[in-house]
């Protein structure tokens, strides 16, 4: 006796989680929200934007690495969770190889490096001599340990010979305030956040990570120009979803957001937070994410970095 086949469930059969582990106005945060409209439409489900903010954006990532995987829970992330932090925690919570399925890279963007302007820093040459002379006396924030805001400046102070304290933070916003405040005197931040900033007069911007002058921000010089040869840390940002998550469901994600991705509407958006738009098939997104562990870990064995 041959039973009748049983139909797949249809999905999506309900609104979607795009769990973003940075708090709102963050740069994934922002970026997220850009895409979740135009997604909802073409899947005929809402998308809600969650904030799960928390210890580097680790303890949003564990979350949907543990999620059912109905095609229902996504991560939106920045790299640090995916790439950096199985090399500096040692209590991760999650594996992002074994645990998340990639699905689509979403955006690209140079990090800043910026700096209080009471620090009297009008040049990278000056933000190095200082630093050099109040050794040690000088904070900077970062998005936490592993993120690329992290590891650039961590990068840099090898090359550069400096000594500054790192205090992590949940996202670029409250690194903005500390700034602000004076808690802390420099930072390489996306140009998303720290721009704004910038043309009001309150942060000084000294350099790209680049290779290549960034076309969203040529007047800015990168730090190859100013001595500093093969020196980059490009942030990206992602999608993904739980491991286990079928097939079908990821290469249909995978399709609208390559397709939406790259429509004007939301390139423009996205290149009016100074992003690049990007969108790949997830086996593309996989290698990156293998290709960008093994080069930040060089990084990280070069600069002393200690696992937490």
């Amino acid at each position: 006796m041959t039973l009748p086949a049983q139909a797949e469930p249809a999905w999506p059969a309900r609104a979607l989680r795009l769990v973003v582990p940075f708090p709102a106005g963050s740069s994934p945060d922002l970026v997220a929200r850009v895409i979740a409209e135009p997604l909802a439409a073409a899947l005929g489900q809402p998308v809600v934007v969650e904030n799960r903010a928390g210890a580097g954006g680790n303890i949003g990532t564990g979350l949907v690495a543990k999620a059912a995987p109905d095609g229902h829970t996504l991560l939106f992330t920045i790299q640090g969770p995916l790439v950096t932090a199985p090399l500096l925690n040692r209590q991760l919570p999650y594996d992002p190889v074994r645990e998340l399925a990639p699905v689509s890279l979403v955006a690209t963007s140079p990090n800043v490096l910026v700096v209080s302007p009471q620090l009297g820093a009008a040049s990278l040459a000056d933000f190095v001599r200082i630093a050099r002379a109040r050794r040690g006396a000088l904070n900077y924030g970062s998005v936490g340990n592993g993120s690329a805001s992290h590891l650039a400046m961590e990068s840099f102070k090898a090359r550069a010979g400096l000594a500054l304290a790192h205090v992590p933070f949940q996202g670029f916003p409250q690194i903005v305030n500390a700034m602000l405040a004076g808690e802390v005197q420099a930072a390489f931040m996306v140009p998303g956040i720290a721009m704004g900033q910038v043309r009001a007069g309150k942060l000084t911007a000294l350099g790209v990570t680049t290779l290549g002058r960034s076309s969203a921000l040529p007047e800015l010089p990168t730090f190859v120009e100013l001595g500093y040869p093969g020196f980059e840390a490009v942030s990206w940002q992602a999608v993904l979803a739980p491991a286990g998550t079928p097939g079908p469901i990821v290469q249909r994600l995978s399709a609208e957001l390559v397709r939406i991705i790259k429509s004007p509407e939301v390139r423009s958006r996205m290149l009016a937070q100074y992003f690049s738009a990007a969108g790949t098939a997830p086996e593309a997104l996989a290698q990156l994410m293998k290709t960008e562990r093994e080069r930040w870990a060089r990084v990280i064995q070069a600069a002393g970095v200690k696992p937490e």
